[in-house]
């Protein structure tokens, strides 16, 4: 008997938060999700106030890590959300927060 390959489908999102994302502990949570969920990428706050990050991994893992960033940590408030979706690229070996 023939076993089947299970093809797992890869994506990128980048996405752009705007509101009370900064000094609410926005990257921490999210840089431990990613690691939960296996995703890889970068998290960084912006001079402008707004946080920005990429993501990169299986679908069902890159949905997860946006959504929790749609909604933040206790403490943040969303007052815009944008999500680009990109080509995956694989460039990634891990997640981190870029300075």
């Amino acid at each position: 008997m023939k076993q089947r390959k299970v093809q797992t489908v890869k994506t990128r999102a980048h996405i752009l938060v705007t509101g009370k994302v900064q000094g609410v502990f926005f990257r921490a949570r999210t840089t431990e999700r990613a690691f939960r969920l296996g995703v890889t990428g970068w998290i960084r706050n912006l001079p402008n106030g707004k946080l920005e990050a990429v993501f990169e991994g299986e679908k069902e893992a890159v949905d997860a890590a946006v959504e929790f960033c749609r909604h933040g940590p206790n403490r943040a408030v969303i007052t815009e959300f944008d999500v680009k979706q990109e080509p995956f690229t694989g460039e990634f070996q891990d997640f981190r927060v870029r300075h």
